[in-house]
Order: C-alpha cells, then structure tokens, then sequence
C-alpha cells in the first residue's frame, strides 16, 4: 500500500464529521495526555508511601468498584441532567479527586479518594458516548466512536511517555498535572460544546407525544441490549485478564519487568499507529460480524498466551488481541447507540459503561486466583473458551436485532414500550460546534 494510499484513507477516514465532533476529540486527547493516577498509582502508593502491594491492588480495585456505581449515575444524570452540565461537572470532580492524591498521606483517605474518582470518571463515559450520537449522522456513529477511541489512545501513550519525568517531578506533581488537565477538559466543554439533548415535548404537546419513562431497569428489560451486555461483559473479562495475567506468566518463565513493558507497550503503538487504517478497512461491515470477529480474536490472542515462550511470541498475541479491541470498541459503543431510544441514550450507555466497570473489578481478582492455584494456562484457555463463546453468542443472538438497527439507521430507532421515537436528525449548530469516550482501565 503506498503513502498516497494511506494519506487518501486518513483523509477520508477523518472527513466529513461535524466541528463539535473535533472539539470533543480534542478535550478527549488533552484529558487522557495528563492521565497519570492510575498509570503510577500503584508505584506511589508502594515505592513512595511504603505500602504493600496487597494495598495497592485493593486501592486499584476500589476504582473500578466506583466506576460500577458510576456509569449508571452518569447515565441519568445525562438523560435528566444534560450531556454538557454532566461532563462538566464529572471532570471537575475526577480533577479534584486527582490533586487531593497530592497531599492526601493516609491510607484509607487514599482510598476514599481513589473511589469517588472511579465514580467520577466512570459517569462522564455516558454523556461523552450520548453527544456523539446526537451530534454525528447514524452512518458515521462508529467511525466518530473509533476517532475518539484513537484520540484515548494516543493521549495514553503519551501519558505513558511523559510519565518518565516522575523520576525528576515526583508523583505530587504529575498528580496535579493530571488535575489541570482534567480541569482544561471541563472547561473546552464548557467553551465550545453546547448541549446536545433532545428537546422535551412542550406541555402542549406531552399528551400527544407518548414518551414511556426509562429507569435502568427499563433499560435492562430491553432483550436484545441485554443481551449486547452481557456479552460485552463476557469480552470484557477476557479483554482485562492480560493486564493483570500476562505480567505473571512471563514472570513465571523468567522474564523480567522491563520485558513485560516492552511487550504490553506494544498495545498502545498498535492502536496509535493503526487504528485509522482498521477503521478503514471495517467501515460499513456488519456489526455482528465485526463484534464475532473481534471476540475470536481476543480469545485467539489471549489464548495464544500459553503457548508463548519469549518475548516477541508474547508480543505477538498481544498484536492479535489488540486488533480485536480497535475493531470491538468502537463497534460495541454505536450498537449501544443504535438500540438506545433518542430520550435515554445516556441509561443505555450508563448500563453499558457498568459492564466495563465491573469486568474491571471482578477480572483481576479472577486472573489472579486463577494463576495462582490452577495456573496461568488455565486461565489463558478459559479466555480462549470466552471469546469463542461471545463469538457464537454475538452470531446467533443479535443478528437479527443488529441487521434491522443497521438497515434502519436514520429511519427509526425501536423503543421499549409501545411507542416509537423517530431517530434523530444530525444535531445542526450555527456557528459549528457541539459534543465524548471509554477509559483505560
């Protein structure tokens, strides 16, 4: 493929979408740019405080627990509340939370600290993931999911690059780093994104337009998006086991610390370097089959563990699995978009958003019982077994659901309950603007 080539797909993979879209993108990229906590948390909380590593793990735990809390209040607080005021405010919060782990010595106070910022970050994932329907054509939902993923990314990377100055700053100071650039964030929203939400029906017309209220447990009755959950949430698991499972496997065949972050440094340099051109070569594909495809490949990937043996042979599962999360995460994310009513979008992400969050709780604890009574290649065939068993649940489960969604878009969006919404035209801002985006785990 020649430069031209690439040069001709970038350009048209970044065409076409609304200014709003980019401005969400780029407070995206400048959050993530100065996202250390949990990058070095553990790091801070052991080397530099003095704890042990059972106390850094449960620390970390506690920020997923939050997140589990937080992604279903987000999503309410985005549906009742507004995208704009809810992003706003759960930056503000997660900046706060960061420059309190500056100055905060003690360790439950550390604890606390680290939870409310799991809730925190967990509740902005809903509005964020809310604008971009609203704002961006159905057509162009996931390539506008897969810009900002990218965006996550290489803002991570560059976290990770930046994170070496923690030898010269200290951990204090990349704390607070974080915290400004949270703030940025909040505050590009605040500038530049107005809100998105649909319009409520005037009093007037309330009789006439039958809009059914939706709770979150109205959202978990809907067949098919409980199902789409649940099987992320089977992905999840898998997707998680290697950040905790991989580093002790290779631990076990001897290598060192510095070979894991060379090996697991691989993910994000894939995703950086390669996630337009995936996105290129998925557009327009069937979401059951992108969302089976990429659930075989996280279990061939993480599978293929067990039979590594050096460093590039567990480089290149990683390579494997890593293409399967830029295919799964921008694809699950507009699926949850297509099955959401206009009115809830934020409940339905919510709900999404929890499936990650407590695969980030329950998936560490898991991997690491796992690899430490049966072993590692027990733990890496039960990932392969997942991801086969997504793969076929994707294919028998939601096929029907996902090709009338797919061939619906921007002609109805199907409702729980007895009334329809139609689905919504392109959020059109004079002037240009409008609004985000998962997080790492």
């Amino acid at each position: 493929m020649s430069i031209s080539t690439l040069r001709r797909s970038a350009r048209e993979t970044v065409s076409g979408l609304p200014p709003g879209f980019w401005w969400l993108w780029l407070s995206t990229l400048v959050n993530r740019t100065g996202a250390f906590v949990l990058t070095f948390l553990s790091l801070y909380l052991t080397l530099e405080l003095g704890h042990s590593a059972w106390f850094a793990g449960l620390v970390v735990a506690l920020h997923g627990l939050g997140g589990v809390a937080g992604s279903p209040l987000g999503g309410v607080l985005t549906d009742r509340w507004g995208r704009r005021p809810t992003m706003i405010t759960m930056h503000l919060a997660g900046a706060a939370c960061a420059a309190a782990l500056a100055f905060v010595t003690s360790a439950w106070g550390i604890a606390a600290v680290v939870l409310l910022m799991g809730v925190a970050m967990q509740a902005v994932r809903p509005p964020i993931n809310a604008t971009i329907a609203d704002m961006v054509p159905a057509h162009d939902v996931r390539r506008a999911y897969a810009l900002n993923y990218w965006a996550l990314n290489l803002g991570f990377a560059i976290a990770s690059l930046g994170g070496g100055a923690a030898a010269f700053l200290g951990y204090r100071t990349l704390f607070v780093v974080d915290a400004v650039a949270t703030v940025l964030c909040a505050v590009i929203v605040f500038l530049r994104l107005p809100e998105t939400r649909p319009d409520r029906p005037a009093p007037a017309e309330e009789k006439s337009v039958a809009e059914p209220e939706v709770s979150t447990l109205t959202v978990l009755r809907d067949a098919p998006f409980r199902t789409l959950v649940l099987l992320n949430l089977l992905v999840c698991l898998v997707f998680t086991a290697p950040w905790i499972g991989l580093p002790l496997t290779m631990a076990d065949q001897g290598l060192s610390a510095s070979s894991y972050g060379a090996v697991i440094a691989v993910n994000g340099v894939v995703i950086v370097g390669f996630q337009l051109l995936v996105n290129k070569l998925t557009d327009k594909r069937s979401p059951v089959l992108l969302l089976a495809l990429s659930s075989l490949l996280f279990g061939l990937g993480t599978g293929a563990t067990a039979l590594a043996g050096s460093s590039v042979a567990f480089a290149a599962t990683v390579v494997v699995w890593t293409v399967g999360e830029m295919i799964h995460v921008p694809t699950n994310a507009a699926a949850t978009a297509r099955l959401a009513p206009e009115h809830a979008r934020g409940r339905y992400q919510g709900v999404m958003g929890m499936s990650w969050a407590v695969a980030g709780f329950v998936a560490p604890i898991l991997a690491g019982a796992v690899v430490d009574g049966p072993g590692p290649d027990v733990l890496w065939a039960a990932t392969a077994a997942i991801g086969v068993l997504a793969a076929a649940g994707y294919a028998t489960r939601l096929r029907k659901a996902l090709t009338e969604e797919s061939e619906e878009a921007g002609a109805a969006v199907p409702v729980p309950g007895p009334v329809a919404s139609p689905a919504p035209a392109p959020v059109v801002v004079k002037g240009g603007d409008a609004e985000d985006s998962p997080v790492r785990t």
